[in-house]
C-alpha cells in the first residue's frame, strides 16, 4: 500500500500497525485534548519533577507519550528496526507536515515530543513556549535542494533575486532561504516571498506559481519525478559557494511532559530507542529503503538509494556548547534578515539533562557524536 502523509487521515500501512501503536488525526486530537484538559483543571498533579533534578529511569505503569511525526519517518524506523515492540511505555503517533502544525499541537497538550528541523524550536521560543530541545540529529549539509518550476530560467542562486520564492515559515527551509540570499549578495527585499505550508511547495512550483523553493527529500525526488521532464530543475549545489544548511534536526519535548516525572522517564527510554533504531538505519541501509522510501513513501530503491547516499550517515551530536553555539547561528540567521519579533537565546532553548542519556546510547550501539562524510 503507498502512504501518503496528511495531517488530518491515519496514513499507516495496515501491516505495519502493531498493538500499541495507534496514528491519531491531527484535529481530533487537538479538540480531544484540550478538551480533556479542560476536564481534568481539578484533578490531582504527576509527580512533578524539579528542573534541577535528574531524569529518571523508573516509568510508572500506564505511563503514555504522544509521539509527533512527520512522513512516517520515526514510527517507520522504530518498527524496521524491532525498537518499536520493546518500548517500555504506552504511545500514540500522530502524523504532522511541519513544524508549526506541532507547536500548535504542543500548545493543546496534544503530543509530547516531536522530531522537526532546526527551525521550529526557535519559532516556540519567539512564541513563548517552553519546548526545549532534547536530542539533536546531524544529517550531512546537503539536506535542502534548490529546485525550480517547469517555466522558470534560474540556473545559479544569483538569479533568485526578483523571483518569487517559496518556503515554509517556521520550518528548516526558512534560513536556508535566508543564508541562500546572503550567499547571492541579495536580501529579503531584493525578492518576493510566498509563505506556503510544507505539503504546499511542491503544488506551487508545479503550478508556476512560484518560480523557486528549497525541498528536502522525499518531496525532492518525487517533485523532479513528477515535472523534470515538463523542465522543473535543481540548481546544482556545486555552484553554491557556501553551506546553506547544517544538517541538524532536533527532538524536542513540551515541558509539561519533561516535568511528569513519569513522561521524563519515558523521554528518556524513548530516546534510547530513538538512536538506536536511527544507528540500524546506518547499518541496514537495504531494509530501511525498502521499508520506508519504498513501501511508506512510494519512491524506488533506486531513488531511495540515493537519498539516503545524500543524507549521509546519522550522526548525535552532545548537548553541549558547541552545539549551543551552532543553534545561536542559526537564530543569529533569522535575527539579521528582521524575521524574528523577539530575542532568544539558544541556551535557553535545550534541557542539558537528557545529554546523559545520549551519551550512554551512542557509546552502547558503537555510533558517533561527530559528523561523518
Amino acid at each position: 500500500m503507498r502512504a501518503h502523509t496528511t495531517p488530518i487521515h491515519d496514513t499507516t500501512p495496515k501491516h505495519r500497525r502493531g498493538r500499541r501503536r495507534r496514528v491519531v488525526p491531527l484535529l481530533g486530537l487537538i479538540l480531544a485534548a484540550t478538551a480533556a484538559v479542560s476536564a481534568c483543571s481539578g484533578s490531582a498533579p504527576a509527580d512533578t519533577l524539579d528542573a534541577s533534578a535528574p531524569i529518571p529511569t523508573e516509568i510508572p505503569e500506564g505511563t503514555k507519550l504522544v509521539i509527533a511525526d512527520q512522513q512516517e519517518a520515526v514510527q517507520t524506523a522504530l518498527a524496521a528496526s524491532g525498537e518499536l515492540d520493546r518500548l517500555p511505555f504506552e504511545f500514540e503517533f500522530a502524523n504532522f507536515i511541519g513544524g508549526p502544525a506541532i507547536l500548535e499541537a504542543f500548545r493543546a497538550e496534544a503530543a509530547d515530543v516531536a522530531i522537526v528541523g532546526d527551525t521550529p524550536p526557535i519559532h516556540a521560543q519567539v512564541s513563548g513556549e517552553d519546548v526545549p530541545i532534547i536530542l539533536s540529529r546531524q544529517l550531512s549539509q546537503d539536506t535542502n535542494w534548490w529546485v525550480t518550476s517547469p517555466n522558470s530560467s534560474i540556473t545559479t542562486i544569483e538569479d533568485l533575486r526578483g523571483q518569487r520564492i517559496a518556503y515554509a515559515e517556521g520550518t528548516a527551509q526558512q534560513p536556508v532561504v535566508l543564508r541562500t540570499l546572503e550567499l547571492a549578495g541579495s536580501t529579503v527585499d531584493d525578492v518576493e516571498f510566498v509563505r506556503l505550508q510544507s505539503a504546499e511547495v511542491s503544488d506551487a512550483l508545479a503550478a508556476n506559481q512560484v518560480d523557486a523553493a528549497p525541498l528536502g527529500e522525499p518531496r525532492l525526488t518525487r517533485y523532479l519525478n513528477d515535472w523534470e521532464a515538463e523542465g522543473a530543475s535543481v540548481i546544482d549545489p556545486a555552484t553554491i559557494d557556501g553551506t546553506i544548511s547544517q544538517g541538524l534536526s532536533y527532538i524536542y519535548a513540551r515541558r509539561g511532559a519533561i516535568e511528569d516525572a513519569g513522561k521524563a522517564a519515558a523521554l528518556r527510554a524513548y530516546l534510547a530507542a530513538y538512536i538506536r533504531a536511527q544507528h540500524w538505519i546506518n547499518e541496514n541501509q537495504d531494509e530501511w529503503i525498502e521499508a520506508y522510501y519504498v513501501e511508506s513513501q512510494g519512491v524506488s530503491a533506486e531513488d531511495g538509494r540515493r537519498i539516503l547516499d545524500s543524507i549521509g550517515p546519522m550522526s548525535f551530536p552532545r548537548l553541549d556548547d558547541a552545539l549551543v553555539a551552532r543553534h545561536q547561528e542559526i537564530i543569529d540567521v533569522l535575527d539579521r534578515a528582521g524575521e524574528l519579533p523577539v530575542s532568544v537565546r539558544a541556551e535557553d532553548g535545550f534541557d542539558r539533562r537528557f545529554d546523559e542519556v545520549i551519551e550512554e546510547t551512542v557509546a552502547e550501539v558503537g555510533a558517533t557524536h561527530e559528523r561523518q562524510e
